[in-house]
């Protein structure tokens, strides 16, 4: 215990009184109170011996070194601490954080029940700087294991054990914040909050960090974990004294992100985007998801045969293809050694069209033409160059701007509708439904282009008008005489879709993935395993472009 502290038993919980030292008052482990006198003072008792042993570690070792570990870092005896922990130096100085960067001044740390090796606990904490005090609750567990080196049971370091939230290289903070707040506010005007728009809350803690003193805002005092990681922003916990919020306009349309956010919320692993063709201003974005993570924009995954609006405008550039003349599309197709089927193993009659094989998703037809482009690089330079897939976006916050990289053989098939090594997110899909509405690429933006100094990127060409149009009405014949009817039912005025359905290893089912447009608005979905892309991501893409 540190010089000039004394003990009392308060309550039943272990109280540390400190002369100018450490915490100050601080509350420490529930349920520790060491010996008592009979006079009501306690002292601590010296924290057991470990004992190397081998195998797994026992119930027993794991509650009593959880117990030591949490007693120590209570004390705010961090090099304690520490050495129980198989990362000493990293833990030791995250606990000495923990007081004198965070500035926690008093702390009840209680034990939950363990789950084998595992130790839930709850901290509710007192942060002071500067006169100013408020409380910081939150849960948290520890784990023990048998260190490979000394046999002794350890807490299994990781940042998260001081606070759920905190990743490897984040650290807790209290000051003044690094940036001012901003109230955000969308395109007409309306106040965006995480409280009111949930999936908003990455987007908001970006905007803030990237604009926040460009926005003209004073900064507060905070709690918060700073982080070291590009692109991901610092997240506050805890406001001890508001500061000045600027305003900040968004290309948001509040009514349209409702309607995402009511979206997301039938299926998880959900995500939506909205965009308006004709400027690239993004309308929406939300997601529903157990983490934080921004999938909507940052996510990277195969986008089955929303695809297929990317590789029609190659063949019908190429001239290979026009949407009136006949397509065959058999059931299944062998190319390089590598087998490809339709949905069902379905196949279209004799003098189908290119337009019905379009509307039907049919593989095989888009498959069987990959010899007559005779060029492996080619889907990829029209992704990039016309649809501007690839290109470094600028929208305003962190963005994965997707991929199709040049490949040959069996890989080169499945990337013609929209499997193998080919990457987007529902951003990227809803920005190639855009450009085949309006006929060129306008790069994604969520803020102006003026605020933080950003050039935003330029596709080297537009679709040819001819090209443009036979794209727009095979999507229109989509969403209503296609495998997109059924969702696109209750969309009015000029309207168009395309499915899709991608296949990810490990799952049971493909997700389900759906593009289209309206008057105005173009939209994306994908619900991981939800299957076809009609059944699930397109009732969620219909829902937003009503709202638009």
């Amino acid at each position: 215990m540190r010089s000039g502290a004394r003990t009392a038993v308060v309550g039943g919980v272990f109280v540390v009184v400190a002369s100018g030292v450490g915490y100050g008052a601080y509350n420490l482990w529930n349920g520790i109170t060491g010996g008592n006198d009979g006079t009501g003072a306690t002292t601590t008792s010296a924290a057991a011996p470990r004992i190397a042993g081998s195998g797994p570690v026992s119930a027993e070792e794991a509650e009593r070194t959880a117990k030591d570990f949490l007693a120590a870092w209570a004390k705010g005896d961090e090099a304690a601490a520490g050495d129980l922990t198989d990362d000493p130096a990293t833990a030791t100085a995250a606990v000495a954080g923990f007081r004198d960067r965070a500035h926690v001044s008093r702390a009840v740390i209680t034990p939950g029940t363990p789950a084998g090796t595992t130790v839930p606990f709850t901290v509710d904490a007192t942060v002071t700087h500067e006169g100013r005090s408020a409380r910081l609750a939150y849960s948290s567990e520890l784990t023990v294991v048998r260190g490979a080196a000394t046999g002794l049971p350890q807490v299994d370091w990781k940042p998260s054990v001081l606070h759920p939230k905190l990743t490897d290289g984040a650290s807790l903070r209290t000051g003044e914040a690094p940036d001012p707040p901003v109230k955000a506010v969308d395109r007409k005007g309306a106040e965006l909050t995480p409280e009111k728009y949930p999936s908003l809350k990455p987007v908001l803690e970006q905007l803030r960090e990237r604009y926040g003193a460009e926005a003209g805002g004073r900064p507060g005092v905070e709690t918060w974990i700073e982080s070291t990681r590009e692109g991901v922003p610092n997240q506050t916990l805890l406001t001890l004294a508001k500061g000045v919020p600027g305003a900040l306009r968004t290309t948001l349309d509040a009514d349209v992100q409702a309607a995402a956010e009511r979206a997301v919320k039938r299926y998880p692993e959900s995500s939506v985007v909205a965009v308006k063709p004709s400027t690239g201003e993004i309308r929406a974005v939300a997601n529903n998801r157990a983490d934080a993570f921004n999938a909507a924009f940052e996510g990277k995954q195969a986008p089955g045969s929303t695809m297929k609006i990317v590789t029609a405008a190659l063949l019908l550039e190429r001239g290979l293809v026009a949407a009136d003349r006949p397509a065959e599309c058999p059931e299944d197709v062998l190319y390089q050694g590598r087998s490809f089927h339709n949905l069902d193993h379905f196949a279209l009659p004799p003098g189908s069209t290119f337009e019905d094989s379009f509307k039907r998703s049919c593989n095989t037809a888009f498959i069987k033409l990959i010899d007559d482009v005779g060029d492996d690089a080619a889907l990829g330079a029209e992704a990039r160059d016309v649809f501007g897939i690839g290109l470094d976006w600028q929208t305003g916050v962190v963005t994965s701007d997707g991929s199709v990289p040049a490949e040959s053989g069996g890989v080169a098939a499945a990337q013609y509708i929209g499997q193998g090594t080919v990457q987007m997110n529902v951003l990227n899909v809803a920005s190639i439904a855009a450009t085949a509405k309006h006929g060129s690429f306008k790069q994604p933006v969520i803020v102006a282009p003026g605020l933080g100094d950003r050039t935003v990127a330029t596709a080297s060409r537009a679709l040819p008008e001819p090209v443009a149009r036979q794209l727009r009405d095979m999507m229109r014949a989509t969403a209503t005489s296609g495998s997109g009817a059924a969702a696109m039912a209750g969309v009015g005025g000029d309207k168009g879709a395309k499915t899709g359905s991608a296949e990810v290893g490990g799952q049971n089912d493909s997700n389900s993935w759906f593009a289209g447009f309206s008057d105005d608005l173009a939209a994306a979905a994908v619900v991981q395993s939800g299957g076809h892309g009609g059944d699930a991501a397109g009732p969620l893409v219909a829902s937003v472009l009503k709202a638009g």
